[in-house]
């Protein structure tokens, strides 16, 4: 599938107060997203509003795993890691080359969280409930075979592991590339762009004001019916409809840290103990490996999420307890991420504890919220709140919507009809054609599971630019890339979210800064003086992602 052509934003803007759409979502992060393409790809007239950029909030600083969620098998939670264990072999099947097979590593530890006959029962239960298949189903390790597996674990205490299957992906671009996708059943979605009211008709909501943040113009927008699905602003925008009232969000922090992969050369992922009780993830990517979550109660400002020392400690103290060999320090750190749970509020439990869990609050004047959820889980979330608005439309007029197809969708950057196999297929032929201009494995790597079968057309332009070195060109042609075809409007869309390059290869945005700068300044018409404070910003927050300062704690 071609990435839509259509991305003009002034058109798209100029158009809003002339139509009139059946749905209105709010937010474009991953539920917001899956909502678009839910609603679009059953007949529905379907407008996406993202006040930042898409998945610019919790869905660009996940653990990056479209996983089947087996911690809740110890709350108990049987339903959950059915739905997310069925629903991660959906989504892997719809973008194989963004939604990757990752085995992982569980040590059974002397005095740990897990027993080995416990985690036996219990993974068995996982691949039941997941309906895991073939080699991806568990496979219960002795401590020698764990070892081989992973070196690094401390061979005193090991007394075997759990060896299953997951997915991992990127969750900025996972998010992106659903957006582009509902962009084929002519659903629009525009970012930068905030509501700041409802309007209402006979005391239902019949519409929103929304704000440009790049003009500053405010513009009247008519709908139907209008879905809340803003994460951590959930009550934010209740609050604006004067209907925050029953259960209110609980939202929690989410760190994870970057280390070069020579400091953390773990083999594969490991999924292992804290000594507090927690769980924590260690997953090698490329040239890195990261490391997290924290998951502490967050009370401060939801646009300003940093990583503290306190957090980076914590997460460096884990590593170091779990692998003996491994002794990293503070400025181990080449990158972090920082971002928030939005969960339903339960008295009297821990942020652990609570329910990862959707819900949908409707509102006496017809706005539809819906909060909490997984990641893994945006498809089904969707449906259900779609499901909710097609009847209301045969409640109230009668009018039939087509049931929810998104589970036989393939997303943009596909389709891959062979499935993974193909992918990988794809991804040696390209490494033959990129290794003549000097790139190497970790380098198609990258072009597949970012972009798809969208690297021919990245191919293209990248033929297109004579000046500079290959990697040079390259990044240039990933820029026009996501100028013409992912609607980005400054750097940071680019280092951050369409790329991954802040969190995953921070040295190549210090390397190339001022090339993307210079392109930036004349593809939008920067004057010198703007550039200069994009320049400062873009440093700033260099710094911000890697280095840490003690009044922060």
């Amino acid at each position: 599938m071609k990435p839509f052509s259509n991305i003009n934003r002034t058109e798209h803007l100029s158009r809003l107060e002339e139509a009139s759409y059946d749905l209105i979502v709010i937010g474009g992060g991953i539920t917001g997203a899956g909502i678009l393409l839910d609603a679009a790809s059953r007949g529905m007239k379907t407008l996406l509003l993202e006040m930042g950029d898409f998945a610019s909030g919790t869905s660009s600083k996940s653990t990056k795993l479209i996983h089947g969620g087996l911690r809740y098998l110890k709350q108990f939670d049987f339903w959950l890691v059915k739905e997310v264990g069925s629903e991660r072999a959906i989504v892997h099947q719809l973008a194989p080359h963004l939604v990757i097979p990752e085995k992982m590593l569980l040590p059974l530890i002397e005095n740990g969280s897990y027993g080995k006959w416990l985690t036996s029962i219990g993974l068995k239960v996982y691949d039941i409930l997941a309906q895991v298949e073939g080699d991806d189903q568990r496979r219960m390790l002795e401590k020698e075979e764990a070892l081989e597996k992973e070196p690094l674990l401390p061979e005193k205490l090991l007394k075997g592991a759990g060896y299953y299957a997951e997915y991992r992906t990127d969750d900025a671009r996972l998010t992106l590339e659903i957006i582009k996708t509902a962009l084929n059943y002519e659903a629009e979605a525009i970012n930068y762009m905030k509501v700041t009211e409802f309007t209402y008709k006979d005391e239902k909501v019949s519409g929103v004001i929304a704000k440009d943040e790049v003009t500053g113009k405010s513009i009247n927008i008519r709908s139907d019916y209008i879905i809340n699905a803003t994460g951590p602003w959930v009550d934010e925008l209740r609050s604006l409809n004067n209907s925050k009232k029953g259960k209110q969000l609980h939202l929690t922090k989410g760190v994870h840290v970057v280390f070069p992969y020579e400091k953390l050369p773990v083999k594969q992922s490991v999924y292992f103990d804290v000594p507090d009780g927690r769980m924590i993830f260690a997953i090698p990517r490329g040239r890195v490996t990261y490391v997290g979550t924290t998951d502490t109660n967050y009370n401060d400002q939801k646009e300003q999420v940093h990583t503290d020392i306190a957090d980076a400690i914590y997460l460096i103290s884990a590593v170091n307890n779990m692998f003996p060999s491994i002794n990293l320090e503070m400025e181990d750190i080449i990158s972090s991420w920082a971002g928030l749970r939005p969960l339903i509020h339960e008295e009297g439990k821990s942020p652990t504890e609570l329910s990862r869990k959707d819900e949908i609050f409707t509102s006496d004047s017809g706005l539809v919220s819906i909060a909490g959820g997984k990641l893994t889980g945006y498809r089904k979330m969707a449906e259900r709140v779609v499901d909710r608005i097609a009847e209301k439309y045969r409640e109230s007029r009668e009018q039939e919507f087509n049931p929810c197809i998104t589970d036989s969708i393939d997303l943009c950057g596909g389709p891959w009809k062979k499935g993974y196999k193909e992918v990988l297929q794809y991804e040696k032929d390209l490494l033959q054609e990129l290794e003549k201009d000097g790139f190497d494995a970790k380098d198609a790597r990258y072009l597949v599971h970012n972009y798809g079968r969208q690297t021919d057309q990245l191919l293209d332009i990248y033929r297109s630019i004579d000046q500079g070195s290959p990697k040079e060109r390259m990044i240039r042609a990933e820029f026009q890339f996501a100028c013409e075809h992912e609607m980005i409007l400054n750097v940071f869309d680019f280092f951050i979210r369409r790329t991954g390059r802040m969190y995953f290869y921070i040295d190549s945005v210090r390397e190339w800064l001022e090339v993307i700068l210079k392109d930036y300044g004349e593809k939008f018409d920067i004057d010198p003086e703007q550039l200069d404070d994009e320049r400062s910003d873009l440093l700033h927050a260099i710094e911000e992602h890697s280095n840490f300062s003690f009044d922060r704690v």
